[in-house]
């Protein structure tokens, strides 16, 4: 199948490396316009410039602190005076956050929901309303496999996520008549940035991919995911082929989670 976004313009946050940038390079290669927002300029100003020089002119990169509701406004409003509309939003910004219940400060509970519950909030606010006017839409909210099954020292990430999961299910119900969809991608074990800055800060007596077949050597599959194949599913439900598919949690974990 070959899938196609040509005419579209999608909105990813989290969007200079890892699954972000994995996501926009596939976005525009499948003839979609891409904004990529990040805190980090000059990583954000690379992947702008690695995306153009396969698709040129496809990609714009926007430095944003998603915690910020005027950057976020700042960040959407920019998206549309570049291309003119944002037809698929992608909240991917994040990081992990996990700890002791009893250790978790209010500060830290407070910067967890803002990065990745409250970004998510208030981009989808701004989008879902034009996406309502034209009668299309795709919004995705990536999220990991605790918000399904929260494990023991998961928080504050698993309840973030978790609340991320009913906020697309809520949004998915309201969209539904006019055919904008939201669905949630799970993340499983995926080969991202995360486990590479975990690898700088081991002892490095095993190499990089050393380091990542130990880690995913007892998943169901043998091995971690890749940031292509995350894509390609984010691609799929971003085109007209997921025409179906909506208010639903897509594990994307090779098999890891123990809910469906």
């Amino acid at each position: 199948m070959d899938i196609r976004l040509d005419g579209r313009t999608a909105l990813i946050t989290g969007g200079s490396k890892g699954l972000g940038l994995a996501m926009a390079q596939k976005f525009a290669e499948s003839g979609a316009n891409v904004v990529i927002a990040a805190r980090d300029a000059a990583t954000l100003a690379a992947a702008e410039a690695s995306i153009n020089s396969k698709v040129q002119g496809a990609a714009k990169a926007i430095p944003t602190d998603v915690t910020d509701p005027a950057q976020c406004k700042a960040l959407y409003d920019s998206a549309v005076a570049q291309f003119g509309k944002v037809d698929i939003l992608v909240n991917n910004a994040g990081q992990s956050q996990t700890g002791k219940f009893e250790d978790i400060t209010d500060e830290i509970w407070a910067a967890d929901i803002a990065l990745k519950l409250m970004a998510q909030v208030r981009l989808s606010r701004l989008a879902f309303g034009p996406m309502k006017q034209r009668r299309w839409g795709r919004i995705i909210n990536v999220l990991n496999t605790g918000a399904k099954a929260p494990r023991a020292g998961g928080a504050p990430t698993a309840v973030t996520r978790a609340a991320g999961m009913a906020l697309s299910k809520v949004m998915a119900g309201e969209g539904a008549p006019f055919n904008v969809l939201v669905n949630a991608m799970n993340t499983g074990l995926i080969v991202s940035d995360q486990h590479v800055r975990r690898w700088e800060a081991s002892d490095k007596s095993k190499t990089l991919d050393q380091f990542l077949a130990d880690v995913g050597k007892n998943l169901p599959m043998g091995r971690m995911g890749e940031s292509e194949e995350f894509a390609n599913l984010a691609c799929f439900l971003a085109s007209d082929a997921a025409g179906y598919i909506n208010g639903t949690a897509i594990n994307v974990d090779g098999g890891m989670c123990p809910v469906v």
